[in-house]
């Protein structure tokens, strides 16, 4: 067997800039493989210090157009675990639907857009309307939909502007939100039909045993709140994240990459919700991931497509949920916490691509001192590497296009590159 390589300069339908470069020797041996992100270096933690407590939700927003809604929230839960502040049961519930309205548009989009065409035989979704436009238009009309919930609670469909420290400084009226109950209720329908087009893929199989982590709770399935746990045993509070999750820079990547202290890389994402969370999935949820035969013992990330529709139907399906339980206090003021102390506070939560973790130090008067900020595709990039040192002597020995189902590969991990460059040494 010859020597092959995949070099690809600039993968297409990720978000950001990144490039997959894979080596494959003749006996099988990978010489190299590397996810590599060129994508500019974006210094939040840097420019962060000397801001104020109240700045950070808003700032750390911006960190991404696609997920600005789970930085923001991940942010606000920081700065308030820091301040000791007890937000009401309302803003909680306001906070999740506003998440799983991210969940919703950012999964519609990576299913339908970013993924489906590789499957379906188009190098985008244009092309692929002309032979499905059915699941075009759906995408479309459920990513507005999501778009519509988070300007409703949010105050805007990006960079929300409502969410502040301690609660909302606008409530949505409940007349307001029942309106979209119809059509999140046609979305579910929607979303479920197309179960059986998508475990119809021809999946590539990569059989890789791989630590899984994500946040989970007893009580529902975690999007904002929850332990961080994985299926190899781990179980701790996120206060407690640096104590096992560590970092290191590598001299190709401007994105930093994560790992289990003493152990190696680890997946987070759709597929590790829904492994390890499966249990307080909705019903609907769980007909989607009895449909698409997914199987819950996987740590293939190939099955990452797989859980994005799981969980498509469960942010839905969540979402009429809190719609219909919410008795809303539209007179409810944001929470006050203790200032006067020097302080620090940390968070978890659950970006559409995977775990999320924000920690701010602050003085006495409430100015950040210190930042840590880690996307999901900083925790992914290492375990993308591995995939790829995995993954590609099989397609070699298939006589398979190596660039071509590299590119599907990291595309399953749906990487959002622009969050995940927090490089510290340039």
């Amino acid at each position: 067997m010859r020597s092959r390589r995949a070099s690809v300069c600039y993968i297409p339908r990720v978000e950001g800039q990144g490039s997959i470069d894979v080596e494959v020797g003749g006996g099988g041996k990978v010489r190299r493989s590397e996810f590599a992100i060129f994508e500019p270096m974006r210094f939040f933690e840097a420019f962060l210090k000397g801001r104020k407590f109240h700045e950070v939700h808003e700032l750390a927003s911006r960190i991404c157009g696609i997920c600005p809604i789970a930085h923001q929230i991940t942010a606000l839960r920081a700065v308030e675990n820091a301040f000791g502040i007890q937000v009401s049961e309302q803003t909680k519930e306001l906070r999740r639907l506003l998440a799983l309205s991210a969940w919703i548009q950012s999964h519609s989009l990576s299913v339908f857009f970013l993924t489906a065409p590789d499957y379906l035989g188009f190098d985008g979704a244009v092309s692929m309307a002309a032979e499905h436009r059915d699941l075009v238009e759906l995408a479309l009309r459920t990513k507005k939909l999501a778009n519509d919930v988070g300007e409703l609670v949010g105050g805007r469909a990006v960079h929300p502007i409502s969410a502040v420290v301690g609660g909302f400084t606008k409530i949505p009226a409940k007349e307001e939100l029942e309106p979209l109950l119809g059509r999140l209720q046609r979305a579910r329908k929607e979303v479920l039909g197309t179960a059986g087009i998508i475990a119809g893929f021809n999946y590539p199989s990569l059989e890789l045993r791989s630590e899984l982590a994500c946040i989970s709770s007893k009580d529902r399935y975690a999007v904002n709140e929850g332990r961080l746990v994985t299926n190899m045993g781990l179980d701790a509070t996120e206060a407690d994240y640096r104590k096992f999750i560590v970092e290191r820079q590598v001299p190709y990547s401007n994105a930093k990459q994560s790992r289990m202290a003493g152990r190696g890389t680890f997946m987070v994402g759709p597929l590790a919700r829904v492994v390890l969370n499966h249990a307080q999935l909705t019903p609907g949820a769980r007909k989607a991931m009895k449909d698409m035969e997914l199987d819950l013992g996987s740590s293939d990330p190939f099955m990452n497509i797989k859980a994005r529709v799981v969980e498509i139907v469960y942010a839905i399906e969540e979402s009429i949920g809190i719609i219909r339980r919410l008795r809303l206090d539209v007179a409810e003021q944001p929470a006050r916490g203790r200032t006067g102390l020097p302080c620090a506070g940390a968070a978890l939560t659950e970006a559409p691509r995977g775990l999320l973790y924000h920690r701010y130090a602050f003085d006495k008067s409430g100015v950040i001192t210190a930042a840590d900020i880690v996307p999901p595709t900083a925790h992914n990039s290492a375990h993308v590497e591995d995939s790829l040192r995995a993954f590609s002597p099989k397609v070699v020995a298939g006589g398979g296009d190596l660039s071509l189902q590299c590119e599907m590969l990291v595309r399953a991990y749906d990487p959002c590159i622009s969050c995940s460059v927090h490089a510290v040494v340039l």
